[in-house]
């Protein structure tokens, strides 16, 4: 996927019989996915309206433009949705698209590379920055400002500063 476009929610599946499907979103206030469309598919080929219904658990019903059939809805189930970055809101200092972080190089406070972010993961107690190591297998980094004091995007990298024994 393109850098211009980020991805805002995903299917989860089919919901009723007339072509809804249920919608999870993956932004900050739910209801907002609508307000970026049109959507998506990930390889950019394919585009969505998006006309949300009622809440159901864990997202939405919602009807896709084109979507007319419960066959058509449940073909999409695990379809992420992708917005364009334009219509996203510009983030404070301190916050981060996940995709921006992918990729970036992490250097110790000495600046000793440490790794590269494969992937930013949340498993409920905040976000953890996946690293892979070269020649070590991945690690998990705690996403703070107490482990990672600086983000550089225009330079293409993180600072972290783990406790001693954290990658051992």
């Amino acid at each position: 996927m393109a850098k211009d476009r980020l991805c805002v929610g995903a299917i989860a599946g089919a919901f009723g019989v007339r072509g809804d499907v249920r919608l999870k979103s993956f932004c900050a206030e739910a209801a907002a996915i609508a307000r970026y469309a049109p959507l998506y598919s990930e390889d950019g080929t394919v585009e969505y309206t998006v006309k949300l219904g009622k809440p159901v658990p864990n997202g939405f019903a919602a009807r896709l433009g084109g979507i007319t059939t419960r066959e058509q809805a449940e073909a999409l189930r695990g379809a992420r949705l992708y917005a364009d970055r334009e219509k996203l809101p510009d983030l404070p200092d301190d916050e981060f698209y996940h995709s921006d972080l992918i990729g970036l190089t992490v250097l110790d406070t000495g600046g000793t590379v440490i790794g590269r972010v494969s992937s930013v993961q949340n498993h409920g107690a905040g976000d953890l920055l996946e690293l892979q190591r070269p020649g070590k297998g991945n690690a998990l980094l705690p996403f703070t400002k107490a482990m990672v004091p600086t983000v550089d995007l225009a330079g293409g990298r993180v600072i972290a500063d783990p406790p001693e024994g954290l990658f051992e």
